[in-house]
């Protein structure tokens, strides 16, 4: 089972998101996080599950439409641990941050 790290973008990209649903009074944002949070709990098991992004990277798609989120994370086989960098909306176009 492999150890998964959050960067401290999450906690941004999350208050971001959360924001955004409450400015446009959409119910349930507890029950997207409960998702979203059990979709990178799955990694633990599954590293490999996302699609490849760029390079190192992978990308974790979690619910669809507008209940869409997408995680952004690495995955290192050697000590088996996978690194979330980012989260964003599905239908949001590109992350909160740089890549190296």
């Amino acid at each position: 089972m492999a150890r998964i790290i959050l960067s401290d973008r999450i906690a941004d990209d999350a208050a971001r998101i959360i924001e955004h649903l409450r400015e446009h009074e959409v119910s349930g944002f507890e029950a997207r996080f409960s998702a979203i949070y059990l979709g990178i709990d799955a990694l633990a098991d599954n590293p490999l599950i996302g699609r490849p992004y760029q390079g190192p990277w992978r990308e974790l798609v979690i619910g669809r439409d507008s209940r869409g989120y997408v995680v952004l994370y690495t995955y290192q086989p050697l000590t088996d641990v996978v690194h979330v960098w980012a989260l964003r909306a599905q239908r949001e176009a590109g992350y909160a941050m740089e890549f190296p």
